[in-house]
């Protein structure tokens, strides 16, 4: 039997308004932003550094919580990040800490983008154990 794997080649989000999301999102992650497809945009550093989005239209509004979400990480003050991104759109939703018994604690923000999926950020001085 021959042995594959797949590889990740973008996270794929589905929403109302893609040019408007991808735009916020480019703005995040400082990458360029390009229609791939009529009205589906790639939002990719093309250094390749970082995992592609693909924003695509659907007709439904997003319903529920988010099964899969994003992680972002800085290298700056977390409280900084917060205010950044918040000026561009996005909504906080609470700040969290893990308790000190955890083996690795983190503390981290929940944020929410324009289309409300949810999203997190951490800076690298308030994570552990990811190395």
């Amino acid at each position: 039997m021959l042995e594959m794997s797949s590889s990740l080649l973008a996270v794929v989000v589905d929403c109302r308004d893609p040019r408007s999301q991808a735009d916020f999102w480019s703005k995040v992650l400082s990458c360029g932003v390009r229609e791939r497809n009529k009205g589906e945009f790639l939002v990719s550093d093309p250094n390749g550094s970082t995992m592609p989005l693909y924003f695509m239209e659907v007709p439904e509004p997003k319903v529920g919580k988010n099964r899969l979400h994003l992680d972002l990480i800085t290298d700056g003050p977390l409280e900084d990040e917060i205010a950044r991104l918040t000026e561009i759109g996005a909504r906080l939703v609470d700040v969290r800490q893990d308790p000190e018994s955890m083996e690795n604690p983190d503390t981290w923000a929940v944020l929410e983008d324009p289309e409300d999926h949810v999203f997190c950020v951490s800076s690298a001085s308030t994570v552990t154990g990811w190395a």
